[in-house]
């Protein structure tokens, strides 16, 4: 499954264009109305063209200029960062694809949006923010990943070009929905490569009469990684890092992991005792590093094809800023990157992400745009995925729509000390074909972070993050801790009261189970 596959041929070639047979036709053969009736606008707001890439599964931390991987080189990403601005502390409120995806377009957590998973499809009542920028003369373009409502890429609202696959897609040689038409890339044509190479063209062709806002959807990095052909091979020495709670878990029969180089754990408070069964038992299944993806990957292996495929994503970021830069663009427009949740290498003895630990739900998040953000700003605000919409909106003139749950983030980009929260709000819905994590609430302030799992007999977590920025010691049992975590139990089923979260949004179990312990039973 995670083998590199061999291909031969030119790695950009012509696409052919075909029409597949009429059972898998797309649903649409043209743009669906747009559905906005009433929004109001921003008065005086000269809109400005926005460019917003995401990124799949790309943690926080791994960017050159972080130091978080000796080794690892993200030019582009770390100009975006020195010529714009840094959000130290960017989150998701729920770790997961479609989630995630649907919190961005919509501005509204995920039990309000209701797409709780990566099967369940989307409310056709849901309005997505690029509806708003049509309505007042954007135009506005997607290009990539959809993998929410449903998971097939037919066009969707809000956007006057559409570039899309089914699901995941592949990385290699895809089959992409352009404007309800079916075309089909063959020659090893890479994927980051081609959305890069379509969202380019639809930039020189359009009309320069209007703002626009690209929104730029990669499948990478998600696994199974593959790099370009360019990139394979080029991290194969690179020096693999374990983190620091990676051995907690570990039992005499644990796999054991001898190429990389172990982090310094000597300055933390290790608390066995206290870590979660469902974290123990995760060890070994498709999200843990003792059982990786049913044993189909390597953990070493695993971290270096994931590093060599980000490299495209950094390619694909210089290759739009030095457009911008050829057209006199690069100093009036946003450019926002940002990856749609984390992903855990190793910390708790776990891979990718759902959990309510830091690497799972910190994502990466720059923004660049000299007419408006000094270079080498830091923005320590803890700031969601549910805040690019009502941002973006501001910044085009329209005012936060009512059903949007997030903050616009514009003010913090122009250096304005404004009044910001204080903690936030996480949750994450239990997944029949990934059973081994459960439901997930937490709320996090910038001291503490309170974890409740739902649904199971088992320890819920408190962490002093200030203090255990690795979430190693579980201070729940802490006698002096225990008015604190009321305070954020408080906290939390307010919040889920006054946002009608107090339900868990079921969706249909449609399939066998799929899990290595009860796999083909109902």
């Amino acid at each position: 499954m995670f083998k590199q596959i061999n291909f031969t041929g030119k790695l950009r070639v012509a696409l052919l264009l075909i029409l597949l047979p009429a059972g898998i036709q797309p649903t649409f053969a043209q743009m669906p109305p747009n559905n906005v009736k009433n929004f109001e606008r921003i008065p005086g707001t000269r809109p400005r063209n926005i460019i917003y890439i995401l990124s799949d599964d790309h943690r926080y931390d791994f960017m050159g200029f972080t130091g978080k991987v000796p080794g690892l080189q993200t030019p582009n990403l770390d100009r975006l960062a020195n010529e714009g601005a840094h959000f130290q502390n960017a989150f998701v409120t729920t770790s997961l694809c479609s989630p995630s995806r649907a919190s961005i377009l919509t501005g509204q957590y995920a039990h309000t949006h209701t797409v709780v998973d990566n099967e369940s499809p989307a409310p056709v009542s849901l309005i997505y923010f690029p509806q708003y920028l049509q309505k007042v003369g954007y135009q506005t373009s997607f290009f990539g990943k959809w993998h929410m409502g449903g998971g097939d890429g037919h066009p969707r609202p809000g956007f006057n070009k559409w570039v899309s696959f089914n699901g995941q897609g592949v990385y290699y040689n895809p089959v992409l929905n352009i404007d309800g038409k079916i075309v089909k890339y063959k020659d090893s044509a890479y994927i980051t490569d081609i959305l890069t190479d379509l969202s380019l063209d639809w930039l020189k062709k359009r009309d320069k009469s209007k703002p626009f806002f690209m929104y730029l959807s990669h499948k990478a990095v998600h696994a199974d990684f593959m790099p370009s052909k360019e990139d394979k091979g080029k991290y194969k020495n690179i020096q693999v890092q374990y983190p620091v709670s990676m051995f907690m878990t570990e039992t005499p029969t644990s796999k054991k992991f001898t190429r990389g180089v172990r982090a310094d754990g000597s300055k933390y408070t290790f608390n066995n005792k206290d870590i979660p069964a469902w974290v123990r038992a995760q060890r070994y299944s498709w999200h843990g590093v003792d059982y990786m993806y049913h044993g189909a990957t390597d953990f070493d292996q695993f971290y270096v094809d994931y590093l060599e495929t980000l490299l495209g994503i950094d390619k694909s970021v210089g290759r739009v800023l030095q457009y911008l830069k050829d057209n006199g663009l690069d100093k009036e427009t946003l450019v926002i990157y940002m990856g749609d949740n984390g992903f855990a290498f190793g910390e708790h003895g776990l891979i990718d992400k759902r959990q309510a630990y830091e690497e799972s739900m910190r994502v990466p998040l720059l923004a660049r745009c000299p007419a408006l953000i000094k270079p080498g700003t830091k923005i320590k605000q803890m700031v969601l995925n549910v805040d690019i919409a009502p941002t973006i909106l501001e910044m085009a003139g329209v005012k936060k729509p009512k059903q949007m749950q997030g903050m616009s983030f514009y003010p913090l980009m122009q250096g304005k000390d404004v009044p910001w929260r204080s903690e936030f709000f996480y949750e994450y819905y239990w997944e029949s074909n990934f059973p081994q994590t459960p439901t997930q609430y937490a709320v996090r302030t910038d001291r503490y972070k309170f974890i409740r799992s739902w649904g199971v007999w088992d320890i819920d977590q408190l962490y002093d993050i200030q203090k255990d920025p690795y979430e190693v010691n579980n201070l729940i049992r802490d006698p002096q801790y225990q008015q604190t975590a009321k305070e954020l139990n408080d906290k939390l089923f307010d919040w889920m009261a006054k946002t009608n979260g107090l339900q868990i949004p079921l969706k249909p179990i449609l399939e066998k189970k799929k899990d290595h312990l009860y796999k083909g039973t109902w």
